[in-house]
């Protein structure tokens, strides 16, 4: 049944909020590359891919508060592999996962328009609950997808300060007005989240591995933290890069939790230890 069967959603800022406090700050990538495909024991073929990613979704979508799907790594597999793209939406959203779907979709006008209608349209077999999205033909051209997400109730994550080392080389750049790109970028964010309660829409990823953010996190919204296992942070990290900040972040781990797999106690396990080590550290 389509989301749009059940009427308006809520923001996805409250949903998320609630989802954290039940489940605990995790979100776990769906990546199934060939690497682990092979490390589990499967074909880098069509098969591989809908065991992979259905066996993930048995395992956490009705224990970890986010699911986010690499649609690259379906994409490549064509038709096919999107139709299999489609069914694990579908059956993580129905276990009780919120999905984000990493995209990082980004142009300008009808472009961007119809990639927002992709993944926010409340009826789309691709319907997700978020979206990351990347602000650098300008963030005014995320326009379309931040007026979906808004009347959909869905988020979005806008590429900020992210954990790959050449990000630096555009997020790090200097306005003219003395300002760097990502805090413009982290300044039009909180703009979009004044006033919401008790989270924003409207998010941001800043990589777990930097050394310090040196810039304002306060959008009143979540942070979306990858870099935390196989890329070298670890929750301990988190208080030091997020600051103030930390208790709206989803840090999001991949390949620490997904190399337990294809067994479904092991997964829930390698993700219930993720959620207890954060959980200790923000406890402080």
């Amino acid at each position: 049944m389509s989301p749009a069967a059940f009427g308006t959603l809520a923001p996805f800022g409250t949903r998320l909020r609630k989802a954290l406090d039940a489940r605990g700050q995790l979100c776990v990538g769906i990546d199934p590359h060939a690497s682990l495909l092979d490390a589990w024991g499967l074909g880098d073929d069509l098969a591989g891919l809908e065991r992979f990613s259905l066996t993930v979704v048995e395992a956490l979508a009705g224990e970890v508060a986010v699911l986010k799907p690499q649609a690259a790594f379906f994409e490549r597999f064509g038709s096919r592999g999107i139709a299999v793209l489609e069914r694990t939406v579908a059956e993580a959203r129905s276990a009780g996962a919120l999905v984000l779907m990493d995209a990082k979709r980004g142009d300008i006008d009808s472009t961007m328009a119809a990639y927002a209608e992709t993944f926010l349209a409340l009826d789309g077999p691709l319907f997700s609950d978020a979206l990351t999205v990347s602000p650098y033909l300008g963030f005014g051209s995320l326009q379309p997808a931040v007026d979906l997400a808004r009347q959909n109730g869905c988020g979005l994550f806008v590429l900020a300060l992210t954990s790959n080392p050449q990000g630096h080389e555009v997020q790090r750049a200097v306005g003219e007005d003395g300002e760097s790109v990502a805090q413009s970028i982290l300044h039009k964010l909180a703009a979009e989240n004044k006033g919401a309660e008790p989270l924003g829409s409207f998010g941001a990823v800043v990589g777990a591995t930097l050394k310090e953010a040196g810039v304002d996190l306060a959008i009143n919204g979540p942070l979306l933290a990858p870099g935390v296992g196989a890329q070298g942070a670890t929750a301990a990290d988190l208080p030091r890069v997020f600051g103030d900040s930390v208790h709206n972040v989803v840090p999001s781990v991949s390949r620490d939790v997904l190399k337990h797999g294809p067994s479904v106690p092991a997964l829930r396990a390698a993700a219930a230890r993720f959620v207890e080590e954060i959980g200790a550290v923000l406890a402080k």
